[in-house]
């Protein structure tokens, strides 16, 4: 077994050792993984253990993630609809609060590897993105910065812009950078800014990402609309979100996808290609029916 193996095996060990009845999706979701998602995982897990971090803090925050997201599906399943609804209300309790944010980011980067829809919508990510354009990649709400590196890593970009609310997801998307692909890092630009008001000379970017941001804003709309005023006829966009999908922070309610998809054609945007992912075992029409989460990912162009 190499090292990586030992540390991902450490870590389903310890998950489960808190819940046994968690280990069998454990393992599944493990088996699950292909080669090079493996790697990936692991390579995660070494960057946060040479970052001061164990596997045992690692394990605590996936913990968070699985108990705040139990907590608000119960509370949604009573209340047909999200427990808070403006930004003010978990500002200060998530994005500011350094030390859940860390926890929570942690938590939410082991979910892509361990959560069904998680995975599929990176391996949806990972397939559609392009990899021969060069320019200017922007990523709105890079938080952990997976798929911030993972366009680095793929993609031909000549320079990367990272948006995000929090400072903790700047610091921890610049530390991932800077540990896994430092010769990248004099191209990298990470700043802490509210997408909504900040301006810049670069566009229209060559690619713009915004991956989990809709469903965490008041208004999701004015941020597909300033995405298609940073756009160009040429640019590649990568939006996804969720539906009926409670958590800590969620506060814009979608019920289906033809919600969303209505929002985007009506802020200057249309779909491309897009990933619908229903709850495990459901099927799209049964989640919208009977109010069970969903994952979606889209790529869209701007519109003519």
């Amino acid at each position: 077994m190499t090292e990586g193996q030992h540390h991902i095996a450490a870590l389903r060990d310890v998950i489960a050792s808190t819940n046994e009845k968690h280990r069998p999706f454990l393992e599944t979701a493990f088996e699950r993984l292909s080669d090079e998602e493996r790697h990936e995982l692991a390579e995660y897990n070494s960057f946060c253990l040479e970052d001061g971090l164990d596997i045992e803090t690692l394990a605590a925050s996936y913990a968070v993630i699985v108990d705040d997201t139990l907590r608000e599906q119960l509370y949604f399943l009573r209340n047909k609809e999200y427990r808070h609804s403006s930004f003010a209300e978990v500002a200060d309790s998530v994005y500011f609060d350094d030390a859940y944010m860390r926890h929570y980011m942690h938590g939410l980067a082991l979910t892509a590897f361990i959560w069904p829809n998680h995975l599929d919508m990176h391996r949806f990510f990972v397939r559609c993105l392009p990899r021969e354009q060069g320019g200017s990649y922007l990523e709105i709400g890079p938080g952990h910065g997976a798929n911030f590196l993972a366009a680095i890593r793929l993609g031909s970009y000549d320079t990367f812009a990272g948006v995000d609310i929090s400072p903790t997801s700047i610091d921890l998307t610049r530390r991932l950078i800077a540990r896994a692909a430092p010769d990248r890092i004099q191209d990298v630009a990470l700043l802490q800014e509210d997408f909504l008001t900040w301006r810049s000379d670069d566009a229209p970017f060559d690619a713009i990402v915004m991956g989990e941001v809709l469903e965490h804003v008041e208004q999701p709309g004015a941020f597909l609309a300033q995405i298609a005023a940073l756009s160009g006829p040429d640019t590649y966009i990568h939006v996804t979100t969720c539906i009926n999908a409670p958590a800590i922070d969620h506060i814009y309610l979608f019920r289906d996808n033809d919600e969303i998809e209505k929002m985007i054609a009506e802020n200057g945007l249309k779909v491309v290609d897009r990933y619908l992912g229903p709850h495990v075992g459901n099927t799209v029409e049964k989640c919208i029916k009977h109010n069970l989460p969903m994952n979606v990912a889209y790529v869209l162009e701007k519109s003519a």
